[in-house]
């Protein structure tokens, strides 16, 4: 048990710092469960959570959900609300919170968040409404309507698992879909009354993007003179030769500008440069290269975004900001890693991370799941960017390749998926995976976006943590510390001990994983409820949902690190818009459970 302890101990120590990916943590986890002795989990269970249902059935969620996003329906009625709505910020608040959160019910809540952060944007720009004053609120509300089905979140589908293993009573798929409903409710009137009061305006939107950088001191335009120790080299030399920590956004020459690509660029007398430099680099480039300011040197949108003369390089650029998707292998690299500039034909200008800006050494700093990059790149390449998974475009509401002919096939799967497990036909996992070959065949997702449409941290985490959840049962950990919960709690009313086991689970999802928290929680409570002489399923049933609650910090949820840098929020941001929402909720879910399950 002490052995068991420590596991958990280090686990959710890596879990809040995250010096390596929490599903590697997971693994790892698994690992030190089958080689350590003692913790009751030998190899063949130690894996077995890559074979759980649970895993393999999040799995084809995330493929279905995938056959829902290629469809473009979303975005159809994305824009239909932007035009219907657009003059009302009031009713367009509404109707992003309604879309988001019953969108979220069905498909996963991930794509949903991605394909509303353009959306917001451009609601923004017709209204002048801040897009910090509806991201926060798309990503509670997402949230929150994961809880309407089981299929809402990965955590459900988890939760309906190890509530199987332990009581023997799974989750139906609309099980708890009435509170659901209600805690859905609650979430949209309060963010719609109060919330929208305390919900932030960090961006503006009358800025232009190097405004909203803040990119005036760090772009300049300077001249080559005739005596540069430049002259004749390629831009790619001239980097090396420098050794600072600059870039050059872009060259001008005469009536003619050239930008990515610019490494064979040959550099002559009289070129202008546009440069990303603070002002100590600047002089010392000045002092020793041979360049001089130009005169009325004025770097804004409309000048870095210009169509070159040049019939070779007649491509108009463009400033845009594109997000780190949580879920992306990019996370914990750096520019210079990934070799960014060329491997994308674009230059990154800045960084926004929350509400900080970052100018300096932004090759050297790693990625995370949320970082906002202000990029200049091609018409050409930002289409690329808007179809790769890594990125989130935060600047075109539709795209062109959208399967729209797919809707009805698609819908009709995603239906025939839930109308099966729901009638108790077949187990959600037959459903599931069978709407997954019925998707591929009837192509809503091409083969060679199947695995490309799977978070797979989520899949390595669960595999990891499952038998975790396993040794806390056998080893008497969970047993043990629901004594303690007990003991701790005596003279407490059983709705009063779910009310802490709801409050308890939530303020442990804000710093962990939520998966992580219904594998550790559900156990704990399951023990509590049964010393108690309670009944368990209403416990599991508030472990649950505290779970999919994680509304006081930016790192507890990915849609909230999706929104966190679009936003410009800073981390007290979510505990002064979500901890009233978090005390809220617990009086609501614990006295809904109450209501229609008992105690």
């Amino acid at each position: 048990m002490l052995l068991v302890f420590a596991i958990v101990a280090v686990a959710l120590v890596l879990f809040v710092i995250e010096p390596i990916p929490i599903d590697i943590t997971a693994i790892g986890v698994m690992v030190a469960l089958i080689v350590l002795p003692g913790t009751g989990i030998d190899a063949a269970e130690g894996v077995g959570g890559f074979a759980s249902s649970a895993t393999i059935t999040v799995l084809a969620m995330f493929i279905l959900s995938e056959g829902i996003r290629q469809s473009g329906l979303v975005n159809i009625i994305a824009v239909r609300i932007a035009d219907r709505f657009g003059d009302s910020p009031f009713k367009q608040l509404l109707a992003v919170l309604g879309l988001s959160g019953g969108a979220a019910g069905f498909i996963n809540n991930t794509p949903v968040v991605a394909i509303m952060i353009p959306m917001v944007n451009t609601i923004s720009k017709k209204t002048g409404v801040s897009p910090s004053k509806l991201l926060m609120p798309i990503s509670f509300a997402a949230m929150l309507g994961g809880m309407l089905t089981l299929i809402g979140t990965s955590t459900n589908i988890l939760a309906s698992d190890v509530s199987g293993r332990l009581i023997g009573r799974t989750f139906s798929m609309f099980e708890f879909t009435q509170l659901g409903l209600v805690v859905l409710v609650t979430g949209v009137v309060y963010m719609a009354t109060v919330g929208r009061y305390l919900v932030p305006e960090r961006i503006s939107t009358g800025d232009e993007l190097v405004e909203d950088f803040d990119m005036a001191e760090y772009l300049t335009e300077v001249v080559v003179r005739d005596d540069s120790p430049l002259v004749g080299e390629t831009v790619e030399q001239s980097l090396e030769a420098v050794d600072l920590d600059v870039d050059i956004v872009q060259l001008v020459r005469g009536r003619s500008v050239f930008s990515e690509p610019l490494a064979r660029k040959e550099i002559r007398a009289g070129d202008i440069f546009v440069l990303r430099a603070d002002r100590e680099t600047l002089l010392e480039l000045i002092d020793t290269e041979g360049l001089d300011l130009a005169p009325d040197a004025g770097v804004t949108d409309e000048r870095l975004e210009v169509e070159s003369d040049d019939v070779e390089q007649a491509v108009e650029q463009s400033l845009v900001e594109v997000v780190i998707s949580p879920e992306t292998s990019l996370v914990g690299e750096t520019l210079e890693t990934l070799n960014f500039r060329t491997r994308y034909d674009a230059t990154v200008l800045a960084i926004r991370r929350g509400g900080q800006i970052i100018h300096a050494r932004m090759d050297e700093r790693r990625l995370r799941g949320g970082d906002t990059l202000l990029i200049q790149a091609t018409e050409e390449t930002i289409q690329r960017f808007g179809t790769d998974r890594n990125f989130i475009l935060a600047r075109e509401l539709t795209r062109p390749d959208f399967r729209t002919t797919r809707i009805p096939i698609a819908l009709g799967i995603v239906a025939g998926v839930i109308a099966l497990a729901a009638l108790d036909i077949v187990p959600i996992l037959v459903s599931a995976l069978g709407g997954v070959v019925a998707m591929v065949a009837t192509g809503c997702v091409e083969p060679n976006e199947v695995y490309s449409s799977v978070d797979w941290s989520v899949i390595f985490l669960l595999a990891g943590l499952i038998p975790l959840g396993v040794a806390m049962e056998r080893t008497g950990a969970a047993e043990w510390l629901a004594s303690v919960v007990v003991l701790a709690g005596s003279g407490l009313s059983p709705i009063a001990f779910l009310a802490l086991f709801y409050l308890f689970t939530a303020l442990v999802t804000n710093v962990v994983s939520n998966n992580a928290s219904v594998v550790l929680m559900i156990p704990v409570a399951v023990d509590a409820a049964q010393a108690i002489g309670a009944d368990p399923f209403p416990f599991v049933l508030a472990v649950t949902f505290a779970a999919s609650t994680a509304l006081m910090t930016p790192i507890g949820y990915q849609t909230n690190l999706m929104v966190y840098a679009p936003g410009g929020y800073t981390f007290t941001d979510f505990f002064r818009v979500g901890a009233p929402l978090q005390l809220l909720l617990t009086v609501v879910t614990t006295l809904g459970i109450a209501a229609i399950w008992g105690v």
